[in-house]
């Protein structure tokens, strides 16, 4: 990735986690913006901030944090980001840009929007990649290349404002997309929050077959196992507070997969070989389909410890980071 010229001139970090310390990262390795400010609820986080040098300047609160930030990101749980907003508002700079990076839109706007006052531009986002991992040293700056950011503006949002952060995610190697909150909050629990479901449901149903020892299940385990059930390692508070507060579209998606398991249980149970076939034909022709939008990457979105660049010895501004 070359250096770009700054974008913008002060940008502020609410929570440096996987997602926030690989923002600061990338934005600092390619001059995105002159200097960092950053924040933490803990201050063991804080600490680990400094010593990885992920910002310029380290702040107690998230209030000391904004001030005079042209663009601040909000990356902290979906649950805590009304209270930031409420915490933030009457610090915020005109003009400033705020967003966010959760995985639930309309959650986020409702209990954000409220507290953030008129000449500030509010751009929720949702960087779609991520791995398994969080704290302070999980991230790295190139968890946005060939990776989908989607932002939901406003209908009235500012367009000037709306492409300047556009233009910041593209800088990373990620693609933008522009859609509403609630259709984002449809098409991410159809491809991101059912199937973490369902991943924390399988490992639980694994080890509750008391016939079956646990050294078992990891040594006889096929690669299907072991990388869909590698997300149910995921950070627990996240995933609560998003199926929390996408609760309709979840509902929504689990509805039609009940169903669509059900076929599949009554062709296993009834010995039913045609229509299982079908079903698996159909699956696969609609999963080698989605080739075309490069699903295959050597890289998923959900990459393991081992699978992902290394840091250096020495921290770089280019190298790894955290999560809150």
């Amino acid at each position: 990735m070359a250096n770009q010229s700054p974008l913008f001139n002060r940008l502020a970090l609410i929570g440096v986690g996987l997602i926030g310390g690989s923002i600061a990262r990338a934005a600092r390795g390619l001059g995105l913006v002159q200097t960092i400010a950053a924040t933490s609820r803990s201050e063991t986080t804080r600490h680990r901030i400094r010593e990885l040098s992920l910002a310029d300047e380290v702040m107690d609160t998230a209030a000391a944090a904004v001030k005079d930030a042209d663009l601040v990101i909000v990356c902290v749980p979906i649950g805590a980001c009304g209270a930031v907003a409420k915490e933030i508002g009457p610090h915020l700079k005109s003009g400033a840009t705020v967003s966010d990076v959760g995985s639930v839109k309309s959650a986020v706007v409702r209990d954000m929007g409220p507290h953030l006052p008129a000449g500030v531009h509010f751009i929720p986002g949702h960087p779609v990649a991520g791995t398994e991992d969080s704290g302070p040293d999980s991230g790295f700056a190139e968890l946005f290349i060939n990776r989908w950011c989607i932002l939901t503006p406003a209908k009235n949002a500012d367009p000037s404002a709306v492409e300047r952060l556009s233009q910041f995610w593209k800088a990373f190697g990620a693609s933008v997309e522009i859609m509403s909150p609630e259709h984002h909050d449809l098409v991410l629990a159809v491809t991101s929050h059912v199937p973490h479901l369902i991943a924390y449901n399988i490992v639980g149903t694994a080890f509750d077959l008391r016939h079956v020892t646990e050294s078992e299940i990891l040594k006889y385990s096929a690669g299907g196992f072991r990388d869909f059930t590698r997300i149910a390692a995921s950070d627990p508070t996240m995933w609560r507070d998003i199926f929390m507060n996408n609760k309709e579209a979840v509902l929504e998606v689990l509805g039609r997969f009940n169903e669509d398991l059900s076929t599949l249980t009554r062709a296993v149970r009834n010995g039913d070989a045609d229509t299982l076939f079908n079903v698996f034909a159909e699956r696969r022709a609609i999963r080698r389909g989605m080739i075309q939008f490069n699903l295959d990457t050597p890289a998923p979105d959900f990459q393991s410890a081992e699978s992902k660049p290394k840091a250096d010895p020495i921290p770089r501004p280019y190298a790894a980071s955290s999560d809150d």
